[in-house]
């Protein structure tokens, strides 16, 4: 019987992409599954789908919806709605405060309420969709790149501080992924990520070997652990070769 067989799972941002695949991996593994995402469509047709329950809205304010849904208890939640957009240092005001509401605060506020259910009673799982941009960065995208730092740094932050009392953190980080997201990266995602853009189902497989093998780093392309460590040993040298990436960008058609 699989790990999760029975356990209550919230997936956030799962009408499609990434998210619907982990709901997707969940139902099959036995998990009773909470299907969330803005679009009530969406959401209520993968919860068809797969036997699950839709909890649609804003991915900051689902804990409680969601915790009823499953019987009182959430198990596993996965912090996979995120907002990727382009911009620059130019960019407005408004839009660098979505990208760090949807992709740091949510992350925030399902802790919050979360935390003192699964501390009290010595476990809980918290997965986080991050992007190889939180280990890196991403050409022509200053408040993706900015908030997913954000999120990978506290997705470690609540695994330094909790994993003794029972807390197991995953941060998933993969470069391109076939998505809707993908497709609206424009020719900077062309560039970078669409050359070895994989499945959504094969970022579920590599989060579920993540978690056999308890492992906060979650990398469906695995050459992103080489960048980093290469980022790491050199950061003038890495800026430098994102530079002349940047510089080629700028080059091609836009």
């Amino acid at each position: 019987m699989s790990a999760v067989h029975g356990a209550g799972v919230v997936v956030t941002g799962a009408g499609g992409g990434i998210g619907a695949a982990l709901a997707r991996r969940f139902a099959a593994e036995g998990a009773r599954v909470v299907v969330n995402d803005l679009d009530a469509a969406k959401a209520a047709a993968v919860a068809d789908e797969i036997g699950a329950t839709a909890v649609p809205g804003d991915a900051s304010h689902t804990v409680d919806e969601a915790r009823a849904a499953l019987g009182g208890t959430v198990d596993i939640y996965c912090a996979n709605a995120g907002v990727g957009t382009g911009g620059d240092a130019f960019t407005a005001e408004d839009e660098w405060s979505t990208a760090w509401d949807v992709n740091v605060m949510a992350h925030v506020r399902a802790s919050r309420a979360l935390l003192p259910e699964w501390l009290e009673r010595g476990s809980g799982r918290f997965v986080t969709t991050v992007s190889a941009a939180g280990l890196l960065t991403m050409i022509g995208a200053a408040p993706y790149s900015v908030t997913k730092h954000a999120a990978l740094a506290y997705a470690e932050w609540l695994s330094l501080t909790y994993r003794h009392r029972g807390l197991a953190v995953h941060a998933i980080c993969p470069q391109g992924v076939r998505t809707d997201m993908l497709a609206a990266t424009g020719s900077a995602g062309d560039l970078v990520l669409a050359p070895t853009a994989i499945e959504p189902d094969a970022v579920a497989d590599a989060l579920f070997d993540a978690m056999a093998e308890n492992r906060f780093l979650v990398l469906p392309h695995p050459e992103v652990a080489e960048y980093a460590r290469a980022r790491a040993e050199d950061p003038d040298r890495w800026l430098s070769a994102m530079n002349h990436l940047q510089q080629k960008w700028e080059a091609g058609p836009r």
